[in-house]
């Protein structure tokens, strides 16, 4: 049932409940599903492993990879089609939103002819290495390990049997002959969840997310790219708490073979300001709100605790561990969960933090009087700290560095208090404090990050190196975009950090003197979507829409993206889907379609 061949990242596509998501590759096998939150242990890991790791197939039996899939509308209801020398038929993939416990629900339909499906269900819990105790009740199937109990039934009906420790069923499907299974998670000492008819929330789910999806305010060249990305970004939010996670997955490596494979299923401060600014611009307030909420709740303390990310619910540990029993995507090892950069001083945050609060503000979004007090609070902390080095946007694992990128965000904090103070004279603030500090930030970074030789900014504090967040300087405000050494630096980026098809990566790895870490590292997509949306702002819009267009057609067949590409093999790479990636299309597509308007 299972191919050899490990299929690429971008063979699967997403779907989920929005607490939760599942990775369903092109031969109809999930891969990839964490019971019951986005962060807990995974029941199907079998893109970290083998089918012994955990996976669920529905395909015709001895068929390969699907014809064709896609989704269906402007929804999260995937759907892909066989067809085989028998005759046609569909699977229908999706996890409706969950009132009680998480559900995947998988409908096979015959479109023409008989065709004979089979179903494999491996589950292994906790990352694929607990079997669990099969037994069957009342007609369907429970599993049970320890915490974790997961119900299977069939509608109608189909005989199952175990085999090599899994659960088995082949049956044949005709024209307009509809089978449904649904798989529920619950905790093994609860009772059984009510059960939910697959069917009713098949129209359910359709109909939600078209309704959500006509709320985007956007229109233009680029609103499919958009909206794909929009429903990608909405999936990834964790809706009890409005958090949204960097991805869904663990470990999916950003060379392949190599160690540089870490764990995003948490949520990283670094996107604050850029995802307000997305859901803002394309009519999505409640969601913003949300999570800026989240921010807030997440942020709330002493300024010197502030972390770099979160847990969905703002938890703070977060201790990283290696699974070894998992050989990693394509021998891609090791395998972690949990990440380490938690500890890291990351100076920029305080930034991205103050920054969003104010957009958000900006919006019209009701602040809360002691958000204000917090931010008070951070901006003290940080002018006493934004002279010292850190571990930067990247979170380097090497040493700490003077990064330009780290003091340009804190030139932002300074800025944005300036701002709100004059902006509202009835808040409690020193302007003239945040005003010195902003000043002496801004001279600090243009003496000693700017490189007058080669006209560019520089990655860190005399250094020759280059660094593709710089390309955020005229974003920023920092600078404004026709000033010769902003065009300067977004040249020399594109030159020395280029590769071909004009993507660019976050930074040099050669060697590995800046990150700590052996090895090298795909394009950089957000990277490169920051690339098109400088080289729009510097005057250049033919090339940036040249570049965007280039991007656009990186994504795979469902209109996913991961981290990073591989130029040279032609593939994605890096953990999927990927906010950072969807978070960026959306700002550039959204500013290209104004100017495209504007004539």
């Amino acid at each position: 049932m299972r191919h050899s061949m490990t299929l690429r990242i971008e063979d699967y596509a997403l779907i989920g409940d929005l607490q939760t998501a599942a990775l369903v590759g092109r031969d109809g096998s999930v891969d990839w599903l964490c019971l019951p939150r986005f962060d807990s242990a995974a029941c199907f890991a079998a893109i970290l492993g083998d089918h012994e790791n955990g996976h669920w197939r529905i395909a015709p039996k001895g068929a390969g990879v699907c014809t064709r899939r896609a989704y269906i509308g402007d929804s999260l209801v995937l759907e892909s089609v066989w067809e085989t020398p028998d005759g046609t038929v569909k699977v229908i993939d999706f996890m409706p939103q969950r009132d009680e416990a998480p559900d995947v629900m998988r409908i096979v339909e015959g479109v023409t002819g008989t065709v004979q499906v089979e179903s494999v269900l491996r589950l292994r819990f906790d990352y694929g290495s607990v079997v669990p105790w099969m037994r069957r009740t009342n007609g369907h199937r429970v599993a049970v390990a320890g915490p974790d109990a997961v119900w299977l039934r069939s509608e109608p009906r189909v005989k199952t049997w175990g085999q090599d420790f899994s659960t088995v069923s082949s049956f044949p499907v005709g024209p307009g002959e509809r089978v449904a299974f649904t798989l529920t998670w619950y905790l093994s000492h609860h009772h059984r969840p009510t059960l939910v008819d697959p069917y009713e929330a098949l129209e359910c789910s359709l109909r939600d997310w078209s309704a959500w999806a006509n709320r985007c305010s956007t229109s233009g060249p680029y609103r499919d790219a958009v909206v794909r990305s929009l429903i990608t970004l909405k999936a990834l939010t964790f809706k009890p708490t409005g958090g949204i996670v960097a991805a869904p997955t663990t470990s999916l490596p950003e060379a392949l073979g190599g160690v540089r494979n870490w764990d995003y299923r948490f949520c990283w401060l670094r996107d604050s300001t850029l995802t307000l600014d997305a859901l803002l611009d394309a009519g999505y307030q409640d969601e913003a709100t949300a999570w800026r909420n989240w921010l807030l709740r997440a942020v709330a303390g002493d300024p010197a605790d502030l972390q770099i990310m979160y847990g969905l619910g703002g938890e703070r540990r977060l201790p990283e561990t290696v699974l070894p029993w998992l050989s990693g995507y394509a021998d891609s090892s090791p395998v972690r969960t949990g990440n380490a950069a938690v500890d890291q001083l990351q100076l920029d945050v305080y930034g991205e933090v103050v920054d969003s609060f104010f957009l958000a503000r900006q919006a019209g979004i009701p602040s809360e009087r002691h958000a204000w007090f917090l931010q008070l609070s951070l901006l003290g902390f940080l002018e006493t700290k934004w002279r010292e080095p850190d571990e930067g946007l990247w979170e380097v694992r090497g040493q700490r560095r003077h990064f330009v990128h780290s003091k340009v965000m804190a030139w932002v904090a300074a800025d944005r208090a300036v701002r709100t103070l004059e902006g509202d004279p009835s808040l409690r603030g020193d302007v003239d404090r945040w005003r010195t500090m902003r000043d002496a930030v801004h001279e600090d970074v243009c003496e000693k990050g700017y490189d007058p030789v080669r006209n560019t900014f520089t990655q860190y504090y005399g250094s020759a190196e280059l660094d593709a967040a710089t390309l955020l300087i005229p974003r920023t405000g920092f600078l404004p975009p026709d000033d010769p050494r902003v065009v300067g630096t977004v040249d020399a980026v594109r030159e020395g950090l280029g590769t071909p098809g004009g993507l660019i990566r976050r930074y040099s790895t050669g060697g590995g003197t800046v990150d700590g870490l052996p090895g090298d590292e795909g394009a950089f997509l957000a990277c490169s979507f920051w690339l098109a949306d400088a080289l729009r702002m510097t005057g250049r819009s033919e090339e940036a829409r040249d570049l965007f267009e280039r991007l656009l057609t990186l994504r795979n067949d469902v209109g996913l993206l991961a981290e990073e590409y591989d130029t040279t093999a032609g593939r994605q790479l890096g953990n999927f889907p990927q906010a950072f990636s969807h978070i960026a299309l959306v700002t550039t597509a959204l500013a290209l379609g104004r100017e495209m308007r504007a004539g």
